[in-house]
């Protein structure tokens, strides 16, 4: 049997949360989000993901199909599991940043932690699933936009700018296109770097002091 790609979580927000306890409801439904993913993704490791239909990964993880889909809106998201905590600690990385830590450090810090977590982890299966399936590929880049969308937001929130400034838009993109450009070279973590001193370049000069 195929053992599960390990996933790889996003840096937890920088802020600190309610503390509040988490009730006996929220974790039933956290454990059951997380059967129907480890039970799709093992499934689509085994036979691929066209071969695997949404029934069988209910019934895999112990669940109805109409359960299912209370927790995920399609087949394609099982396999990206983590999209809200992504965009979540995305948004937090600008507005959540230390004093005196611009927009474009904080942005550097995290993709350099996401880097440095994924290097960590054997995700061959995961990345050659995601490149060899076009409905994934797909959904992986509607997914990155949607964060692109919220991410420009916040870093408009946070210079000031309107919502819609297409400097920040423009940080955004190439900030989380950042990862696509520098994961398949020799020394990743120098390419980021040399990527983020240009963009930080480019930023002080439209908005300096953000």
């Amino acid at each position: 049997m195929t053992e599960p790609a390990p996933r790889i979580e996003p840096p937890a927000p920088t802020a600190a949360g309610t503390g509040a306890p988490v009730g006996r409801r929220e974790r039933k439904k956290a454990r059951t989000r997380q059967a129907l993913a480890d039970a799709a993704l093992r499934l689509f490791l085994e036979r691929g993901y066209e071969q695997v239909g949404v029934k069988e990964i209910a019934e895999a993880a112990d669940v109805s199909v109409t359960t299912l889909f209370k927790h995920f809106a399609s087949k394609e998201a099982l396999v990206f599991d983590l999209e809200e905590d992504i965009e979540a600690s995305l948004v937090a990385a600008v507005r959540d940043r230390a004093p005196g830590q611009s927009i474009l450090q904080a942005l550097r810090a995290y993709v350099l932690l996401t880097q440095e977590h994924a290097a960590s982890l054997d995700v061959t299966a995961f990345a050659r699933l995601v490149d060899d399936t076009p409905a994934l590929r797909d959904y992986a880049h509607r997914m990155w936009m949607r964060h692109e969308a919220a991410l420009a937001r916040a870093i408009a929130q946070e210079a000031g700018a309107p919502e819609d400034d297409v400097t920040c838009a423009a940080l955004a993109h190439f900030a989380l296109a950042s990862r696509t450009l520098t994961g398949g070279r020799p020394a990743p973590r120098q390419a980021t770097e040399e990527v983020f001193d240009l963009l930080e370049r480019g930023w002080a000069a439209v908005r300096p002091g953000s």
